[in-house]
């Protein structure tokens, strides 16, 4: 537009347009840029894991697969009218499928290279493999699908839409991880590990005798000094959840959505300087005729009203009844972007509500929608909480336990919401959405938990032989290298979404990111194993933990020698996926 001014003149477009405008520029990478971010990220991750030429590729070709999978089928329900994808939700799908089905693979090939060391052949191994794993990798996804579904009960669209959406994501991940893959690394048999091909597992069982490497070390110290552990990380926990005082969560304008340049906004502060800042966003309030005056008088003596105006008044015809019905524009004083215009719409539906008049336009849009996400919030949180608990409840088949686990990820995520909330404070943003804590509630909740799911699964069947102190020890060594390898993948994708220049992805990208980073390091290697050392048989109430007779259970809270729980202890075809 300026190009055809003269270079006197200089025009700026705002308005509910121009920042929709906006909005959409910034949402044009997510087609390309996010996914590439997220695909290069990933494929770091897994050749530094890894350390081979092939089996990056295999397991990340299988995440596309699912990706692929979970876009066709949500788009043929989109066009059926049963889910609603929009840019944010389809950003989110991006992240959370390829995040997942890389965890899934990353368990599943731990578990298949371990077989690999007991068994012949690939088929034979595959099948041992696909035993050990589909169980927990399903109670993984059935955890998360359950807490996506939660957000139907919001009465936001874009929060109800993503629940669906998104779950459909998560069974395309758990199907794709244990089948595709399996059957690729099966046809490839050994030589895809190459150049580490497992032979056998003695090399295993002597390195996990000998007590190398890091996990049977941190399974040493923290079978030594339990409460030490749990009391310092808790500290360090709760001293993070301080942060959550500088939390502002009610809301923020449309006009700051978009970080860095935005000509909607720019031209929204030149309007502010020389109009009345709402006239670019009108506030509308719809009366009956025989109220008009009344209602026209009680709004313009408002403080925050520049001006009332009854639509089409000056139109040639002078119509401005319609099926009974007067609209007036309403012209706000203050930006209608800013908490000033907010309240200047409640005092409106406070004074004209009795005279039956309704009161719409974008700054009433954008209050109903703060209002309705906190009150969302509200629900669902709760409701989550209550579902993973009974989930838990049942795959470990005790009480204690998902308590325990449910209280350490929620402590978790408030470090995590606290850490973001102070970050969020540094760079300047003027807020968060009421949705962000949400959003991260959920997806942290749901996905911080299944590492525990994993952890703890492993430690019950352990348990059940070798009674619990060394069973816990058994069980972080087996699985400590391949979930904290999962942990790194899964913060890694939800980093990616730092790329889109929209505040609420780049607010999630660091809460998540930041949360499951700290349930991946201080929660699941150290807190939830000292607690459970702690607790001891207690743990599993009211269920009790059989022995194999001719195993001689540990005292509660004594040290579990970490060698002889080393990924050469107890293979059984049944037990969760090792490291």
């Amino acid at each position: 537009l300026n190009e055809a001014l003269p270079d006197t003149l200089d025009a700026r477009i705002t308005g509910p347009a121009g920042f929709s405008a906006d909005l959409s520029e910034a949402f044009a990478g997510i087609d390309g840029l996010l996914l590439l971010v997220a695909v290069a990220a990933v494929l770091v991750i897994l050749v530094l894991v890894y350390r081979s030429p092939f089996l990056p590729f295999i397991v990340l070709l299988s995440s596309m697969v699912a990706l692929c999978a979970a876009v066709l089928v949500n788009v043929a329900l989109a066009r059926s009218g049963v889910v609603m994808i929009n840019g944010q939700i389809q950003g989110i799908l991006f992240i959370l499928v390829i995040g997942a089905a890389t965890d899934y693979g990353l368990l599943y090939t731990a578990r298949y290279r371990e077989e690999l060391g007991r068994h012949p052949d690939a088929w034979s191994a595959t099948v041992a493999a696909l035993r050990g794993t589909w169980q927990p990798v399903l109670a993984s996804a059935a955890t998360v699908s359950a807490g996506l579904l939660c957000l139907l009960l919001s009465d936001l669209a874009s929060n109800a839409g993503l629940g669906p959406v998104a779950a459909v994501g998560i069974a395309a991940a758990f199907l794709t991880s244990l089948t595709f893959l399996p059957a690729v690394l099966a046809l490839l048999g050994r030589r895809v590990f190459w150049p580490r091909v497992p032979h056998d597992a003695q090399d295993a069982q002597d390195a996990a005798a000998s007590g190398g490497g890091l996990w049977p070390r941190v399974a040493e110290v923290v079978g030594r000094h339990p409460r030490r552990i749990a009391a310092g990380v808790g500290v360090v926990l709760v001293a993070g959840c301080a942060g959550l005082f500088a939390l502002d969560a009610d809301g923020v304008p449309t006009s700051d959505y978009v970080i860095g340049q935005s000509d909607a906004r720019d031209g929204q502060d030149v309007l502010d300087e020389h109009f009345p800042a709402g006239s670019g966003a009108p506030t509308y309030v719809l009366t009956p005729a025989g109220n008009q005056d009344e209602v026209e008088s009680a709004v313009a003596a408002l403080n925050g009203v520049a001006s009332v105006d009854a639509t089409g008044a000056d139109s040639p015809e002078g119509r401005t009844e319609v099926d009974g019905d007067i609209l007036l524009e309403v012209t706000l004083a203050d930006s209608p972007y800013s908490d000033a215009a907010e309240d200047t719409v409640r005092e409106i539906r406070a004074e004209v509500g009795d005279l039956g008049a309704m009161v719409g336009g974008t700054t009433a849009t954008e209050l109903d929608t703060k209002e309705t996400s906190v009150a969302d919030r509200t629900l669902i949180i709760p409701i989550v909480l209550l579902v993973i608990t009974v989930m838990l409840a049942l795959l470990l088949r005790a009480v204690v336990a998902p308590l325990v686990l449910l209280a350490t990820t929620v402590l978790s995520f408030g470090t995590a919401l606290g850490v973001g909330a102070v970050i969020f404070s540094l760079v300047g943003f003027s807020g968060s959405d009421p949705s962000v804590p949400l959003y991260a509630f959920v997806f942290l909740v749901a996905l911080a938990i299944d590492y525990n799911i994993f952890l703890m699964t492993r430690v019950r069947e352990e348990s059940m032989v070798h009674g619990t102190a060394e069973g816990v020890s058994r069980g972080l060594v087996s699985t400590g290298g391949v979930i904290t390898s999962a942990g790194i993948v899964l913060a890694a994708t939800f980093a990616a979404l730092l790329v889109i220049p929209i505040q609420f992805l780049v607010q999630l990208a660091i809460i998540i990111s930041l949360g499951v980073l700290i349930d991946t390091f201080l929660v699941r290697s150290f807190l939830v194993p000292a607690l459970t050392h702690i607790l001891g048989d207690r743990i599993w109430w009211p269920g009790r933990t059989g022995r194999v007779r001719g195993h001689e259970p540990h005292r509660t809270g004594d040290h579990a020698d970490p060698a002889r729980g080393g990924a050469g202890g107890d293979h059984r075809a049944g037990a969760t996926p090792g490291a």
